[in-house]
């Protein structure tokens, strides 16, 4: 049985999301995907909107992920892979080549994003719209000259 693991924060769901898991379960017989903890997004400046354990949840729901666990550290990684037998480390090519040291426990690879779409642009997107609402409210509840 070839497992496959990988890693991230998973807030905002969407469906690159969902492409980037369903093309690295594609590379193995088994999928595990590490979680961020809220602790280790705080650790790394990132704040999320939805809290581990509803953002595990989802993914666990997906039916080609067999095993969810959190992400507590960057170090954790080479342990994982030895104590779960892992064969393939996958991550979006946005991280391309920071992960290379693990070449020497596992394959490493880096499939390609889905364009347009992240939980950066989705959080963008919604703090202009909240920004445009907060514009309007201001203008048309403002007292009349």
């Amino acid at each position: 049985m070839k497992t496959v693991i990988t890693y991230g924060t998973f807030d905002l769901f969407h469906v690159g999301h969902l492409k980037l898991l369903e093309r690295a379960r594609a590379l193995g017989d088994r999928l595990v995907v590490g979680v961020s903890t809220d602790a280790f997004n705080e650790g790394k400046g990132k704040r999320t909107a939805i809290p581990y354990r509803d953002r595990a949840a989802i993914v666990r729901a997906i039916r080609f992920v067999d095993e969810v666990i959190p992400e507590e550290s960057w170090e954790q990684k080479p342990d994982d892979i030895r104590r779960l037998g892992v064969a393939t480390f996958v991550m979006g090519d946005d991280w391309r080549g920071k992960f290379d040291d693990l070449k020497t426990l596992c394959d490493v690879v880096y499939l390609p994003r889905t364009a347009l779409v992240s939980t950066t642009s989705i959080k963008e997107a919604v703090a202009l719209l909240q920004q445009i609402a907060k514009e309007y409210t201001l203008t048309f509840n403002a007292p009349a000259p």
